[in-house]
């Protein structure tokens, strides 16, 4: 059986009407696909540029200074700063070095750009601050450099540090004598020959020590040098030594090393004035060596 049925022209009104509708939905859906990946493309890019920032943040900034320190045959230091702070500059010589590093009042904050290769101590430690002081300890037997013990960095018209900041020992042998006159300069040719005959003469002039000691005990030897330099000295062994010799106009330095192996001298420097001056002299009881075989 056929069945026709009958659509009138307002009902086709209505369904192109909703044709339409459903035409356009269907664009607009076309329309939005067709923008998704356009943003799913930016999202990698902000992506990349995040983790860009992340892999700055964490990498390791550049240090503000290069050192480079060597202990053999002697004592030199390389060094390229650009605005290091001179606290954590000095804290690596002084790990390095292991020699105690001080810093005067307000040399904490200063900043250093300096460069320079394969110094020796004092002159590269003389680029990093106004004032430089260093002291030393000399063993007089031991043939070796005057070994560093303490390195000072001020700044302009500080005060010098204490003289005791890094010398051991606080004791001090007296010397007790009576002639009133000595230290005078002879008046005649007769006080002049008397003067030369004495069995102990020290004269310390121009930075230069001069010692006269004929069959003289060397702790004797060491107070009446310690009184011409107006320095400490500290007997710490009853030595039987005896000096018979003339030492003429040499450095402090030289002219003790020359009396005995058992005396340690303590210098400081004075890097920006070029002055070396004493600051203590010890006896010590000789080192003892044992002998192989026994």
């Amino acid at each position: 059986m056929i069945r026709i049925f009958s659509i009138g022209r307002g009902y086709l009104r209505n369904l192109g009407a909703g044709a339409f509708v459903v035409l356009a939905m269907c664009a607009s859906a076309v329309s939005q696909e067709g923008a998704k990946p356009a943003a799913q493309d930016s999202k990698p890019q902000d992506t990349k540029a995040q983790e860009s920032k992340t892999l700055d943040a964490k990498a390791p900034r550049k240090p503000a200074y290069t050192l480079t320190v060597k202990t053999r045959p002697i004592v030199n230091l390389s060094l390229k700063a650009d605005k290091a702070r001179l606290a954590d500059l000095t804290a690596e010589i002084s790990k390095r070095l292991r020699v105690p590093v001080f810093l005067g009042a307000g040399m904490d904050k200063q900043l250093v750009s300096v460069e320079f290769s394969q110094l020796t101590l004092e002159p590269a430690m003389q680029l990093l601050a106004p004032e430089v002081y260093i002291d030393y300890e000399i063993i007089a037997g031991s043939g070796t450099q005057p070994k560093p013990i303490g390195i000072f960095f001020y700044d302009n018209n500080q005060a010098e540090p204490p003289v005791n900041a890094v010398v051991p020992g606080n004791s001090q042998s007296l010397l007790i004598e009576g002639d009133t006159e000595e230290g005078m300069e002879p008046r005649n040719d007769e006080e002049k020959k008397k003067l030369e005959e004495q069995p102990l003469r020290i004269v310390f002039a121009n930075n230069f020590l001069s010692v006269t000691a004929k069959h003289q005990p060397l702790p004797l030897v060491l107070l009446k040098i310690g009184d011409e330099l107006g320095i400490p000295v500290d007997i710490k062994y009853q030595s039987t030594e005896i000096v018979d010799m003339v030492i003429n106009k040499l450095p402090v330095e030289d002219a003790i090393r020359s009396l005995s192996p058992n005396i340690s001298l303590y210098m400081r420097a004075n890097l920006q004035h070029l002055e070396r001056r004493a600051l203590r002299l010890v006896l010590v009881e000789p080192v003892k060596t044992t002998q192989q075989g026994l």
